[in-house]
C-alpha cells in the first residue's frame, strides 16, 4: 500500500522522483524508487517527514489507497465544474440535503467479529497461539487474512498502538522492511524485518527500543506478514 500511495502522490504533486529525494535531504533518487518498487519502507522518521509533504497521515499513508478517494473528489468536481449553472445548482442542493440527512442519521454499532489467536508483544515477547482462539468484536473494515492478534506494548508505535488488533497473511517469504510476526527464542513479536549490510535483525519503531539480531545466538522463525 505504501508504495502505490507514494507512487501516486509524488505523482498527483508534479514531483520526480529526485525531486522528493532533494525534499527529503537526499542526494540521490534511488531510495524513493527502490520505496515506489516495494523493495523496502523507509524510517519512521522518514515516513513522518513524507506524510508532512504530502499533508496526509502516517496511517492513511500506510494503509488506505489513497488514489481511490482522491480520484473520486477530483472526478466529481471536473464533472460538477462543466455543468451548466442551473444543474450545479441543483447537483449543490442535493448535496446539502445528504449532508442534512447524514448528520441526523444515528448510526447502529458495526457488528463485526474477529478471532484472535492471542497477543503478540511489541515489547518484551508473548506466547502466541494459545489455546482456543477468542471471537471478540470490532468496530471496523476487517480485510483478508489470515489470522488475527492483539498487540501488547508501545515499541511498534506510531504505527500500532497498545491493544490493537492487528491482521496478518501466513507466509514465511517476507522482504526486508515488511512488518511481520516473529518466533524470537520461543516469543512472538510483531517487529520490522530489516535486512541490509549491518545484517538482518527485528526493528522497533519505537526507537527506545533495542534491535532483536537474527544471528546464531537467536532462534528466529515467521509467523507471517502484517497486514497494512
Amino acid at each position: 500500500m505504501f508504495a502505490n500511495n507514494l507512487k501516486y502522490l509524488r505523482e498527483k504533486h508534479n514531483m520526480d522522483q529526485l525531486d522528493l529525494a532533494i525534499k527529503l535531504g537526499r542526494k540521490s533518487s534511488s531510495s524513493v524508487s527502490e520505496w515506489e518498487k516495494g523493495k523496502y519502507t523507509p524510517k519512521i522518521g522518514v515516513l513522518n517527514d513524507i506524510a508532512e509533504i504530502f499533508n496526509v497521515s502516517i496511517t492513511d499513508l500506510m494503509n488506505k489507497d489513497l488514489s481511490l478517494e482522491t480520484e473520486s473528489r477530483d472526478g466529481l468536481l471536473r464533472i460538477y465544474d462543466k455543468l451548466k449553472p442551473n444543474r450545479q445548482k441543483i447537483v449543490y442542493e442535493t448535496a446539502e440535503q445528504q449532508y442534512n440527512e447524514q448528520n441526523n442519521v444515528i448510526e447502529l454499532p458495526t457488528n463485526n467479529e474477529v478471532e484472535i489467536h492471542g497477543v503478540v508483544s511489541a515489547g518484551t515477547g508473548e506466547y502466541l497461539l494459545d489455546g482456543k482462539p477468542e471471537l471478540v468484536p470490532y468496530d471496523g473494515e476487517v480485510p483478508p487474512h489470515d489470522f488475527a492478534l492483539v498487540v501488547n506494548g508501545d515499541s511498534m508505535l506510531p504505527l500500532f498502538e497498545d491493544k490493537q488488533i492487528i491482521f496478518v497473511n501466513k507466509t514465511k517469504d517476507v522482504r526486508s522492511g515488511q512488518i511481520v510476526i516473529a518466533d524470537y527464542d520461543q516469543q512472538a513479536y510483531v517487529k520490522k524485518l530489516i535486512k541490509d549490510d549491518n545484517g538482518c535483525r527485528l526493528v522497533s519503531l519505537n526507537k527506545k527500543y533495542d534491535d532483536m539480531p537474527i544471528d546464531d545466538n537467536h532462534e528466529m522463525s515467521i509467523f507471517g506478514v502484517v497486514v497494512l
